[in-house]
């Protein structure tokens, strides 16, 4: 329907006339004609309608009216009369702004035909549009309502003022006549001759769309742009106009919101706070009631607020800049936001980098901090990084960063011609952007300029090893042999240009237990059984004739030894390098015929016992099975008269070439027994020493530093012999650990007695008792795994072996009053259920010593006796009639030791505790000496602390045994802090360090019981374990009880917040391992709990937090120092990702462990048990990298034909 006839006027505030449009009912407005000029109206020309083509009177410009000077009224005034009215046709093709001008005129007819042609133009641009809008569905016309409503109402809040009219009155009735009887009249308020007081007409007629839509017609609103938000003669202090429903309102209402996660937020986090500070004010020292408020019209305004700025909307740069005036000195110097403060801060920071590195270019340390700090400049966009167009897409560039630090390091080289930190630190960025190739011989070119920095050679061979693309096993092997006669030549003095450093023996022997365990994992085991033998007879059985020659002639005169076919170490009838040189001077050895009785070791001729399984099951189980019963080099026994050619496997025989350049001397008598400790604790035994640290990572590859054993049911006396996560020679455990078992066959039983016997003679002392006391352990620990995989055949045949290995050891006269061993088998019998045996021993052990005998060995064994019978009973009730007691009230008497009889009488009670405080404040007295070297005695404390807390515990209560705990605690901790701060005080701080874990770790294994046995608070517990491994986060035991308490608590969120902490503070892998076993220990929990009704049935909804988790440590875990070539941390990720079901992602994470661990053969068998259909790329891979196949693809199946 046609839209009501309207009259609309415009007014405006700038001066333009309005004017009044009259249109018919049905029919579309048409924009009225108004003169240019309003006082040049009078000299318009009649219509051609009416004056027949008539001509105009000339313009004169000069003398037009509208130029003068005069006022508005005047020359309104001055209007002529109205035009008669033109046809409707001429209406549409008529332009209201143009002069017509005269017929006969050239210009006049150019001008019209110019005009027209605009207007078709634009009619066609018109109904395009109009198309356009016709092809829109009929649905959307609430949405162009809504859309007309929101124009209606921006424009409407401009202050525009529309009347609609429908007539103007006139006096004239001729000229009504005229303006009724048009179809259409457009009328200019300008052209009215004659004005009258109402100037506007009114239309009556009622506009039915004033109805049906919400605002009028857009197009009928005359459009403007509105300057500001003021308006004119208003006082801008105490009036305002508020303009609703305007475009920036608009604008902020639709306005995104950034995300924590966006650049512009990341940015403001990272960025540092503006500095914010108060103004200085003067308070008066009158208290008024109220705050007062300023007003604004105590505010006088400046004198330059009059003239420049009348409205207030400058601000005061801009209002000094329009005065032409500049800022004051000390506003230039501030800055004027945040992004100017965060430049002039870097802009500081990097001044002072330069000039530091300028005045002190020797300073090492502060060119690597100036490295460091590129991080921080590159953080963010600043005048340091690009160009601003480029700041976003750019400003993370990882190739931009390692070209400005590399540019700095070249600087720093340069003055530093022999700074091995500032070459490795450029070689470690390179690795980003240079070839393998490239790399190895700049690390080539290093190592011959430095042969004796003992930490260059092991990161060059650790990025060797780790070198997926030229790896082989054989190259790596013959790499360590060359460090090794590098080393032993520097050490010799061989190498007059370059002295041995500080610590190169012990370097040495670290490098040469990474090569032994780096054959180990490549799967020769053979290779590094015969690197510790030949070691072993370098070392211990050297001729004197060959004692002063340098290391490489003493190896020269071991080749013929090793050849001879001599016994070697282990070996049954091995006597010795010294003992073989000696008879061959004397004219060789007398053959000895072995008895033919003697009991050969049975083969297992039936390698496959199921022979329908998949190939790839059939070859792991064939290759397990090799690797345990052939790991000891294969050498041909002259009594069955065989040869070298009767072998089967080659690779089983180790030459003198594959080990003659590793071997070096240790003239050192603490790196000797370490040799021997080393290699029974290579071979399966426990032992208390630890790998160095620079191999110690290297050489993990089992996950059995997360197994408990029997500590949950017996905390305080639970046997834990640490093996630090290493496999022993002949292992390669499944993640699962289901088929681990104690101890080698038996050719490896022997191989192992034969070496103890060897070796017991060359020590004596403490060496001796500690050997000893390994040979006992590993023994009962074959017997604690029979108990724990209740396999009663073998405990019983076990236990009777080790309980004569016991009694064989104590009958040698050097060990009758060594208390370890007695303890030890003390407890073989408890454990075996003889407890009355075992109370027997351990009496007769305790009566053993004198009345002043308080030595540590003596409190360790009272100790374990009375813990023992604290676990017998399980309850706390009638403590003071235990066995317990009575053992710990008889270590502080002096008369001699009286078996259990009876009730322990208070007033002996009383003398203990006052004995045992004493001696308490004598050893703590004692550790806080100021001469570090008279506390020697840290395991008499340790073992007199665990007395008196157990003592106090049973008498009194927990509460009394945790004052002790806190006492020492304070002590040993100040003592330590004071003994870092000397020089020369590395042992007694040792000591002391020592000390206070092995307390802390009593302290604990007592808390655990005591919340076993009753109810307890876990926070004391946690906050003991918290505070001994913020000082201890390598030791795994602690990790172990903490990750186990932590577990039972329901929030997670203080557990995180300290491994989170402890990971930040130390480069330990051992924090990050726990933290990760800890969340899989929850999510085992939560999916436990989600599918306790429903058996197998997995949950309709997934718990993916804590796998997401878990996915995150060991992404960070893996790219950490220590972390990126652990082959246990790479185990444990498959595993993890192989449970999941995610096989291609597991299959990308096996690849990328390659890539960092490509010699652990352990990890070519979990993915040949992962991924079954790549069986045969994996085995051709092992092939090509030179690992160990013990069971070749031809061989296995010519074993499945038979």
């Amino acid at each position: 329907m046609p839209r009501a006839q309207r009259a609309h006027a415009q007014c405006s505030i700038s001066g333009v006339y309005p004017y009044v449009r009259v249109t018919e009912w049905g029919r579309r407005p048409w924009p009225g004609t108004m003169a240019l000029f309003p006082a040049f109206a009078g000299v318009s020309a009649a219509p051609e309608s009416s004056a027949g083509g008539s001509s105009r009177k000339d313009l004169d410009w000069l003398s037009n009216p509208s130029f003068c000077t005069g006022n508005v009224p005047t020359l309104q005034q001055n209007t002529v009369e109205i035009t008669a009215l033109a046809s409707e046709k001429e209406l549409l093709t008529r332009s209201p702004l143009k002069l017509e001008l005269s017929e006969g005129s050239d210009t006049h007819k150019r001008i019209k035909q110019a005009s027209r042609k605009k207007k078709k133009e634009k009619k066609k641009k018109k109904k395009h549009q109009h198309h356009k809008k016709t092809k829109k569905k009929y649905e959307q016309s609430s949405d162009s309502e809504s859309y007309s409503a929101t124009d209606s109402e921006k424009e409407t809040s401009t202050g525009c003022i529309i009347y609609s009219k429908k007539e103007v009155e006139k006096p004239n009735s001729q000229e009504n006549n005229a303006t009724d009887n048009s179809g259409s009249h457009l009328v200019w308020l300008d052209d009215i001759q004659t004005l009258t007081t109402e100037t506007f007409r009114t239309d009556k007629k009622p506009d039915p769309a004033n109805w049906e839509y919400k605002s009028l017609y857009r197009g009928d609103i005359a459009r403007y742009k509105r300057k500001g938000n003021s308006c004119l003669g208003i006082n801008p202090k105490k009036q305002r106009i508020s303009w609703e429903g305007t475009s920036t309102e608009k604008k902020q209402l639709h306005k995104k919101f950034e995300r924590y996660f966006s650049k512009k937020s990341m940015r403001s986090v990272s960025s540092d706070g503006a500095p914010v500070c108060s103004k200085a004010e003067v308070f008066s020292s009158d208290l008024s009631p109220f705050i007062p408020v300023k007003d604004s019209d105590d505010e006088v305004p400046s004198s330059t607020s009059t003239w420049v700025n009348p409205l207030g909307v400058y601000d005061k740069s801009t209002t000094l800049w329009l005065q032409g005036q500049g800022p004051s000195d000390q506003e230039t110097k501030q800055p004027t936001s945040q992004k100017d403060s965060e430049e002039v801060i870097l802009k500081a920071k990097v001044e002072e980098f330069n000039r530091k590195v300028r005045e002190n270019p020797r300073d090492i340390q502060l060119w690597l901090e100036f490295v460091s700090f590129q991080d921080e400049v590159m953080k963010r966009p600043s005048l340091y990084t690009i160009s601003e167009g480029e700041q976003e897409s750019r400003r993370k560039s990882l190739k931009l960063i390692l070209e400005k630090k590399l540019s700095i390091l070249e600087r720093a080289i340069e003055s530093n011609q022999n700074s091995v930190e500032l070459k490795l630190a450029r070689l470690k960025l390179c690795t980003e952007f240079w070839e393998p190739s490239t790399l190895i011989k700049e690390w080539q070119k290093l190592i011959f300029l430095h042969p004796n920095n003992t930490s260059l050679w092991q990161k060059y061979l650790l990025f060797c090893q780790s070198q997926f693309s030229t790896f082989t096993v054989s190259k790596i092997h013959n790499l360590y042999g060359k460090c090794l006669s590098t080393l032993a030549a520097v050490q010799d003095g061989s190498i007059l240009s370059h002295p041995a450093l500080p610590g190169t023996e012990e370097a040495m022997f670290a490098l040469f237990l990474q090569q032994c365990h780096f054959l180990r994992q490549a799967g020769h085991t053979e290779k590094a059984i015969s690197l510790f033998q030949a070691m072993i007879d370098f070392t211990f059985f050297k001729p004197d004739s060959v004692k002063d020659l340098p290391t490489r002639g003493q190896v020269e005169f071991f080749e013929p030894f090793w050849d001879s076919g001599e016994p070697r170490v282990g070996e049954k009838g091995a006597r010795g390098w010294r003992a073989w040189m000696h008879q061959q001077e004397r004219g060789g050895w007398v053959v000895i015929k072995p008895d033919e009785d003697e009991d050969e070791p049975e083969e297992d001729d039936q390698e496959i016992k199921n022979k329908t399984l998949p190939k790839w099951q059939i070859w792991l189980s064939v290759e397990h099975s090799r690797e345990q019963r052939h790991w000891l080099p294969w050498r041909p026994d002259k009594t069955k008269k065989q040869t070298d050619e009767d072998c089967d496997d080659p690779e089983r025989q180790v030459l003198f070439d594959d080990l003659g350049l590793s071997l070096i001397k240790l003239p050192s008598l603490d790196l000797k027994f370490q040799l021997i400790d080393s290699f029974l604790q290579f071979l399966g035994v426990p032992s208390s020493y630890n790998l160095p640290a620079s191999c110690l990572y290297l050489a993990m590859d089992e996950n059995g530093i997360f197994d408990d054993g029997i500590s949950d049911e017996k905390p305080l006396t639970f046997f834990n012999p640490s093996f630090s996560g290493i496999n022993c020679v002949g292992r390669m455990d499944k993640m699962n650990r289901q088929e681990h078992r104690m101890g080698h066959c038996k050719e490896g039983e022997e191989f192992i007695q034969n070496i103890f016997h060897l070796v017991l003679p060359l020590f004596s002392g403490k060496e001796k008792s500690h050997l000893c006391l390994s040979w006992l352990q590993y023994e009962i620990a074959k017997v604690t795994w029979c108990l724990q995989t209740k396999n009663k055949k073998r405990l019983k045949s076990q236990g009777k072996k080790c309980k004569k290995l016991a009694k064989n050891l104590l009958k040698e006269p050097d060990n009758r009053n060594n208390f370890c061993l007695w303890k030890a088998y003390a407890h073989l019998e408890w454990l075996l259920g003889n407890i009355e045996d075992a109370r027997k021993v351990f009496d007769t052990a305790i009566s053993m010593a004198g009345p002043e005998d308080l030595s540590s060995r003596l409190f360790d064994l009272s100790l374990l006796y009375a813990e023992l019978e604290v676990e017998l009973s399980g309850n706390l009730e009638g403590a003071t009639t235990s066995r317990a007691i009575h053992i710990l009230t008889k270590l502080t008497e002096n008369g001699p030791y009286i078996p259990y009889t009876g009730q322990v009488l208070a007033m002996n009670i009383l003398k203990a505790r006052k004995a045992y405080e004493h001696m308490l404040q004598k050893h703590l007295n004692e550790s806080s000496a100021p001469d570090p070297s008279s506390f020697n005695c840290s395991g008499h404390l340790v073992g007199m602390v665990g007395c008196f807390m157990l003592f106090q515990y049973l008498t009194i209560g927990v509460n009394a045994a945790m004052h002790i705990y806190k006492q020492v605690y304070e002590r040993l901790k100040g003592s330590i802090s004071s003994e870092f701060s000397r020089l020369s005080a590395n042992i007694g701080a040792q000591n002391l360090t020592n000390a206070l874990e092995a307390v802390t770790l009593m302290h604990a294994n007592l808390l655990r019981y005591h919340m076993k046995v009753s109810v307890f608070p876990l926070n004391p517990l946690r906050e003991t374990l918290s505070e001994a491994l913020k000082l201890y986060p390598d030791n795994q035991v602690l990790w172990r009880s903490y990750i186990q308490i932590q577990n039972k608590s329901h929030n997670a969120s203080k557990t995180r917040r300290f491994f989170d902490i402890i990971i930040r503070s130390s480069e330990s892998l051992e924090p990050r391992l726990f933290a990760i076993q800890a969340e899989k220990m929850r999510k085992r929990l939560v999916e436990a709990v989600l599918r306790e009704e429903a058996g197998e049935i997995h949950s309709t909804i997934p718990e993916t937090g804590l796998s997401n988790r878990i996915k995150v440590l060991f992404e960070n875990a893996v790219q950490s120092d220590n972390g990126s070539n652990c082959p246990l941390l790479w185990r444990m990720y498959l595993n993890f990702l192989v449970s999941l079901g995610n096989k291609e992602r597991s299959k990308g994470v096996f690849y990328r462990a390659l890539q960092h661990c490509p010699w652990a053969k352990v990890l070519y068998m979990d993915a040949m048990d992962y991924f079954p259909d790549q069986f045969q790329e994996i085995l051709d891979l092992m092939t090509e990298k030179e690992l160990r196949v013990r069971v070749p693809i031809e061989e296995l199946e010519l074993l499945l034909e038979d």
